[in-house]
């Protein structure tokens, strides 16, 4: 499953649609909550470099499912497990058909231009990209590559209250670092906060 030749260029597409997607939302939070200004322009480039890079994702996804099922042999055992189910065990085909859904969905309309150059959009669709790559890049990556097991065993995951618990910390507090470097940073490049140095005449 993870020997397929397309997994490291597909990772790379992902990662320049997902990371871009994540920018913009954190550029429009910035944009609404402070005065700081960041140009549709800037906005609208990110988006066409989401939108190629999400096109091409999309077209190796495709690519990689044609090779697993057209000649299947044992060795697709773990994408038969990831897309369909096998022997009963189900557990992740809810996950990665979601994935699928939703970044076919998110692509379709950045490739619209009147879509994607409307920013009231563009942002839900940045954030429905990002997590369909955040739960293929997880749960439709990590545990298909160990199912079925070399001896042919099963074990079908779904995350406990501690890790999502875990992760929502984890999260957090990346989010709360963010935060804390915009509120220094920002009035640091409006000049509102200088520093200045001390009169040497002064006692």
């Amino acid at each position: 499953f993870w020997n397929s030749s397309l997994l490291g260029p597909r990772f790379l597409a992902s990662a320049f649609a997902g990371g871009p997607a994540l920018m913009i939302i954190a550029l429009g939070v910035i944009r609404k909550f402070t005065i700081y200004d960041i140009k549709d322009e800037t906005i609208k480039k990110l988006a066409l470099i989401i939108t190629v890079a999400a096109q091409i994702n999309l077209v190796m996804l495709g690519s990689e499912i044609f090779k697993e099922f057209y000649a299947p042999t044992e060795h697709s055992a773990s994408a038969m497990y990831l897309f369909f189910g096998l022997h009963g065990h189900n557990a992740l085909v809810p996950w990665i058909w979601t994935a699928i859904f939703m970044n076919i969905i998110a692509t379709f309309g950045l490739t619209l231009h009147p879509i994607r150059n409307n920013l009231n959009l563009l942002f839900p669709l940045c954030g429905f990209l990002f997590l369909a790559i955040w739960i293929e890049k997880g749960m439709g990556l990590i545990i298909p590559g160990f199912n079925p097991s070399p001896l042919g065993e099963i074990v079908d995951y779904s995350p406990t209250w501690v890790e999502i618990a875990i992760t929502v910390g984890i999260w957090a507090m990346g989010a709360f670092v963010f935060t804390v470097l915009i509120r220094v940073a920002i009035p640091i490049e409006l000049g509102q906060s200088r520093y200045v140095t001390p009169n040497a005449d002064v006692p």
